[in-house]
């Protein structure tokens, strides 16, 4: 057994856009009750927390299929890992013509690892519209594909205005970062859209909340700096084809106390206004024992 579990940990389970859908993609396992399958052995056996916000928003609109999720938050209070499943509870309080009101909660191995609430909508025409402008950029077809270890989802392709997420601690700049997303294949339904988004919003406070730091850089979360994501809300104003380019615009707003805190747009290529996200992270140096209990965000 023993012997067989050393392979298994010595070949990682493949990332891309095919298997993050069956992830996301919660089975309904009874009233108000689903399931999100384990992954299997990574590099690190922590799962994302943009990858459990992903599940409640699936979740939330499996349970209400008639509105769409507009808004999820989410505090993640203990780490989930891939090689076991998640069981994700949507319990509807309060079900409205107009909106509705969900709990969501995800446990593995009977013990919670986040909690939060869930808003959906039955839609309505403009009544005025007015959104914030497109960041004036580079566009993703003048930058180069991030090509960090560790980060490549086959089906995905991630691009960093000025090559921002950088891994040398020496390198420093303002504390925001803009990055280009798009998947190579167009999921099946409005809310699979949606997950993807979200997946993707928890990936950069930490780094941007590092940039004006000197001899801090993002190469050293998880091994000699304790991080995670603790918190986060998306709010979701338009539709979304996550095949298209989408440019992720996160400034972190607030950093110290062991805290860093962002607020990020999410901008279609011809400047539509898609999502509006807020992150709240953990980032402290590890306690004399190592490690931390929360640690629930990196970058795949």
């Amino acid at each position: 057994m023993g012997a067989q579990r050393r392979t298994a940990e010595t070949q990682p389970v493949p990332w891309s856009q095919r298997r993050l859908l069956e992830l996301m993609d919660v089975r309904p396992q009874g009233t108000g009750h689903y399931r999100a399958p384990a992954h299997g052995p990574t590099v690190r056996n922590v799962v994302e927390a943009g990858q459990m916000l992903g599940d409640a928003v699936v979740a939330a609109a499996k349970e209400v299929p008639g509105q769409r999720v507009t808004s999820a938050s989410m505090i993640f209070s203990r780490v989930a890992e891939h090689e076991a499943p998640l069981d994700i509870g949507i319990d509807v309080l309060r079900s409205g013509r107009t909106f509705t009101t969900a709990h969501a909660r995800i446990h593995q191995h009977d013990k919670l690892c986040c909690a939060g609430m869930v808003l959906l909508d039955a839609g309505a025409p403009d009544l005025v519209r007015a959104v914030a402008d497109l960041p004036r950029v580079t566009g993703p077809e003048r930058l180069r594909p991030m090509a960090i270890p560790g980060t490549e989802v086959e089906g995905r392709d991630i691009r960093v205005v000025d090559d921002a997420y950088d891994p040398d601690p020496d390198r420093i700049g303002p504390p925001e970062l803009y990055v280009w997303t798009r998947f190579r294949d167009a999921p099946e339904h409005e809310y699979l859209h949606a997950a993807l988004l979200s997946q993707s919003t928890t990936h950069w406070t930490v780094a941007a909340a590092m940039r004006p730091h000197a001899g801090l850089g993002e190469a050293m979360a998880h091994r000699s700096v304790s991080t995670g994501i603790t918190m986060a809300t998306v709010t979701f104003h338009d539709d979304v084809d996550v095949t298209q380019w989408l440019l992720y615009a996160t400034r972190a707003t607030y950093t110290g106390r062991g805290q860093a805190h962002s607020e990020g747009r999410v901008h279609t290529r011809d400047g539509r206004l898609v999502a509006s996200y807020t992150v709240h992270a953990m980032l402290r140096g590890f306690r004399a024992s190592g490690g931390s209990g929360t640690e629930s965000g990196s970058l795949l």
